[in-house]
């Protein structure tokens, strides 16, 4: 595995001390070359040594640890971002496809996320999807879906997916007036990310719709009408609760 250099950035000293100590323990490819307590003091760090990866604590005074890319031109390093439970930090970084940890840091979550970012060392980053995570966690508002593929990453304007079927290990997103866009992501995977609170159902096994795109229902047949008329199923066990969020 690559190694690694890196730097943690926490206004917690307990939290530096644990997180360095699983490091150590348990990624031996990192080397932590640097801590710090704020924000700003990371910015010239970084622009010092250069690390590979900046483990970087969410909830810090003065600037969150989301504001950290504001502060850079272009982002040359990961981020592995770490959070207390905090839902709309953490639906965020799943939308923007993006690592985080939740603390108290899981072991084997760590060595995960650290075998994720080994990988994509040295690859060119996006400072538009950072941009992109920091306006969703601040207003508590999501645009859009970054979708990990191939080594590449597709962005998709979720109000303007139609519905998602699923076909097997894969799944085809409907959009208006495009040609279906194939994902080799489970409907699963869409599920966990797009909740009802978007605007998402899951009408059938097969489908996860949205419901700001529903035109008509048949109840005889189980289906349903949407943009672009496309036709969606539902099961007859979804019927109420898909009736109760459309009220």
């Amino acid at each position: 595995m690559n190694k690694v250099t890196a730097i943690i950035v926490d206004d917690e000293q307990r939290a530096r001390d644990v997180l360095n100590t699983l490091l150590d323990r348990n990624c031996p490819n990192v080397s932590v070359i640097a801590t710090c307590v704020d924000v700003l003091s990371a910015v010239e760090k970084i622009k010092e040594v250069q690390p590979d990866v900046v483990f970087l604590d969410v909830q810090m005074p003065n600037y969150a640890g989301y504001e950290l890319v504001k502060f850079f031109d272009e982002i040359t390093f990961e981020i592995i971002f770490v959070t207390a439970f905090d839902h709309y930090a953490i639906k965020a970084f799943e939308l923007n496809a993006i690592d985080y940890l939740v603390k108290p840091v899981d072991r084997l979550r760590l060595v995960d996320a650290v075998e994720r970012v080994a990988i994509k060392v040295g690859q060119e980053k996006s400072k538009e999807e950072y941009e992109e995570l920091l306006n969703s966690i601040k207003n508590k508002e999501y645009k859009k879906i970054v979708i990990p593929e191939l080594g590449d990453r597709r962005v998709l304007e979720i109000n303007k997916i139609i519905a998602i079927e699923a076909e097997g290990s894969y799944c085809k997103i409907y959009q208006p007036n495009d040609k279906p866009v194939v994902i080799s992501k489970n409907l699963k995977y869409f599920e966990e990310r797009l909740e009802v609170q978007d605007g998402f159902f899951r009408s059938h096994r097969g489908w996860l719709i949205n419901l700001n795109h529903i035109k008509a229902i048949n109840k005889t047949e189980l289906t349903l009408t949407l943009s672009n008329n496309l036709t969606a199923k539902i099961s007859r066990t979804r019927l109420e609760a898909f009736e109760t969020q459309i009220v």
